[in-house]
């Protein structure tokens, strides 16, 4: 498995704009951070965690190779503000996104050009995959989503194989630790202190 921290910054990027503090004023490399996706390379497939308004950017820097899936977390702009930047990766077919059924529609209201029965040429071909807490396979993977809560908004984050994609989380519930075992790695983007978790 090869995980690909494409962004790890807040919903505004680092350095923010307008900011005065001393980490949006650093010169340091470390400093300069996109907003969070993670792309996901296991068995020969290409699995993308959020789709960030950097998405273009990012991936810029990687090889151009199908995507087999996307997964959302939740609905912030943030985590999906990347997703019409998907066309590229429609010449491979189109784009299979997974996430809870109130973010499909979400994503419906917000791209509706992309639902339409009699589309523009050019939009994005996004099949929209709802999904619940149950395990699901992409392509001979198995993706286990986990119950996050992000403040009082529920998302989810997901298990594939040794590792767990947490972003955005403030609580995680008692019943949803047991997916959290036996982990080889942990990625907890944006993880807000939790005294469950240390």
């Amino acid at each position: 498995m090869e995980i690909i921290f494409l962004g790890t910054g807040t919903s505004t990027g680092v350095p923010e704009i307008g900011c005065q503090c001393a980490v949006c004023q650093s010169n340091d490399v470390r400093d300069k951070r996109l907003r969070c996706s993670v792309l996901v390379k296991m068995r020969g497939k290409n699995i993308l965690l959020d789709c960030s308004p950097d998405f273009r950017q990012q991936m810029l820097l990687q090889p151009f190779e199908k995507l087999d899936g996307v997964l959302l977390t939740h609905e912030h702009y943030d985590h999906v503000g990347g997703l019409d930047d998907l066309r590229p990766y429609c010449r491979f077919c189109d784009v299979q996104v997974y996430a809870e059924s109130n973010v499909c529609e979400a994503i419906r209201t917000r791209l509706p050009y992309c639902f339409r029965e009699n589309r523009y040429s050019g939009t994005p071909n996004l099949e929209l995959n709802p999904i619940s807490l149950e395990p699901f396979i992409i392509e001979g993977v198995e993706i286990l989503p986990i119950r996050l809560m992000h403040g009082h908004l529920p998302i989810v984050g997901f298990r594939i194989g040794n590792m767990a994609y947490l972003t955005d989380v403030l609580t995680i519930p008692e019943t949803e630790y047991e997916k959290l075992h036996n982990l080889d790695y942990c990625c907890p983007v944006k993880l807000f202190y939790n005294k469950n978790l240390g």
